[in-house]
């Protein structure tokens, strides 16, 4: 798409690249609202629908299944037939199972419709990142758009807890799934209008099938045998899934060392940046998620916060998000670059975490709880427009929603297997402490207190490999350099 000229500013395409750039954001939170939304009514959900304590975990389960299993494949679906076509079929089919989420009246219908939300909610959130990357062409403008995005997929979370509970509270479980209904229809009839409706070359290019199905089948047995892994045993037959998924992943880069048009060219990760970046958003996902649901779990459990407070909680560290991704962390990449400010960043959430950790079972918010989510709120605003930048960086057009859809599922993956097996660690100590005759209160802080010092061990392993692994991209470099102005990335 060709740019004005530098001395003939068109301020209503930029008006229009903004208020796209709202809409999109609107839609990528419905989805990161549903991941933790859900949580709150889980009780609700258990009396209304007769679920067991065995089955009741599937209906979060079944969400991240599919929502981890499919990421890959939407991205490159994104780049084939268009990311605005595919962004409103996401939409579309998020709002209908949310539909059938909120009229379920038995537990099959309500898994059922809630797996239908992961596969949308994989769709919207793999195109999402592209669309963003098309819009904003210049570093500067770029740079701002991710830090909007980076805190809508941060503070997203701890949204969905305040939320769930106001909306559980007040007008019971259902209202969390219909809700979705008119924000959803907002976002399509307003991405209909300003989103760019360029075609992906799928006239020249095939899906890779096999590598789709095998990559897709493989991520989704890896979740599965992960979150269902500690209730069936880790030597079940359920968790020897783990094994297929490694055949399958096997089977998948065979496959796409051979086909003529891959659905991810292996020579993507030969880019150092998009390398590096992914393998920091492993374990910095496994660190965020060690810190948002473990630190809920220790305000709750430990120091008896009810729902809304533990919510609250997380209120100091969103504004700080807030401040730093919608402003501030744009500036400081243009400033500083991406190396820098990301290790910073994944630095002081590790010292957060660190501090989190030391918590006592006696706890008080200004000393023990607000100090170290003030650090992780800064940590997270500073660390996370960068690493977004510095995985899609280097990544062709034609190539974005795959790098999209590969960062997306680094996070998925690296969040859902992370939390999973510090969850798993902690759950063990505490069953050792209370054999030991520690008080149940107590024996539940031992675990915390090692899940939390895992994660910051996770956040600062991604600091270091940051500091080491980063180099400046094309398009940071053309930034820094007199009349980059006048390019676009």
């Amino acid at each position: 798409m060709a740019h004005p000229p530098a001395n003939e500013p068109s301020a209503a395409p930029a008006r229009q690249r903004w208020l796209a750039l709202a809409v999109l954001c609107l839609g990528v939170l419905m989805i990161v609202l549903d991941t933790t939304i859900v949580n709150v009514a889980l009780p609700s959900i258990r009396a209304d629908l007769q679920f067991t304590e065995t089955t009741l975990v599937w209906v979060v389960n079944a969400y991240m299944l599919t929502f981890g299993g499919f990421l890959l494949l939407g991205g490159r679906l994104g780049d084939l037939y268009g990311h605005r076509r595919l962004f409103l079929a996401g939409i579309t089919a998020f709002s209908l199972a949310s539909l059938g989420c909120g009229l379920s009246h038995t537990q099959g219908a309500l898994v059922a419709a809630r797996a239908l939300q992961g596969v949308a909610g994989a769709v919207v959130s793999a195109v999402s990142l592209s669309l963003i990357m098309t819009l904003f062409t210049t570093p500067a403008d770029r740079a701002k758009a991710m830090g909007v995005y980076g805190f809508v997929c941060a503070s997203g979370g701890s949204i969905g807890v305040l939320l769930g509970g106001l909306l559980t509270g007040t007008l019971g479980w259902p209202a969390i799934f219909l809700v979705n209904l008119p924000i959803g229809l907002l976002v399509f009839v307003a991405s209909w209008r300003l989103l760019p409706s360029a075609r992906g070359p799928a006239v020249r290019l095939r899906l890779d099938l096999a590598g789709a199905g095998s990559i897709t089948l493989s991520l989704m047995l890896a979740v599965y045998a992960v979150v269902d892994g500690q209730a069936a045993g880790w030597w079940s037959a359920r968790t020897l899934g783990l094994l297929v998924a490694a055949l399958l992943f096997a089977a998948f880069i065979a496959i796409e060392r051979r086909v003529a048009a891959p659905l991810v060219p292996l020579g993507l990760f030969r880019l150092r940046n998009v390398a590096t970046a992914n393998a920091a958003g492993v374990l910095w996902a496994a660190a965020m998620f060690a810190w948002f649901f473990i630190s809920a779990l220790y305000m709750q459990a430990v120091l008896g916060y009810s729902p809304m407070q533990v919510g609250l909680g997380f209120l100091p560290a969103n504004l700080l998000m807030a401040a730093f991704s919608l402003g501030l962390s744009a500036r400081i990449v243009m400033r500083f670059g991406l190396r820098g400010p990301l290790a910073a960043g994944l630095g002081i959430a590790a010292l957060g975490l660190a501090w989190f950790a030391r918590a006592p079972v006696q706890g008080q918010f200004l000393l023990h709880v607000l100090p170290p989510m003030l650090l992780l709120g800064l940590g997270a605003g500073v660390a996370f427009n960068p690493m977004l930048l510095a995985a899609m960086s280097d990544v062709p057009p034609e190539d974005a929603g795959l790098a999209s859809g590969v960062v997306n599922t680094a996070f998925m993956m690296g969040g859902a297997l992370g939390l999973a097996l510090l969850a798993s660690l902690a759950a063990a100590l505490s069953a050792q402490a209370l054999a030991a005759g520690l008080a149940p209160t107590a024996a539940l802080h031992a675990g915390y207190q090692l899940a939390l010092w895992l994660g910051a061990v996770c956040a600062g392993a991604a600091s270091l490999l940051c500091a080491l692994g980063l180099r400046t991209p094309a398009a940071a470099a053309a930034a820094a350099s007199p009349g980059a102005a006048s390019h676009g990335a």
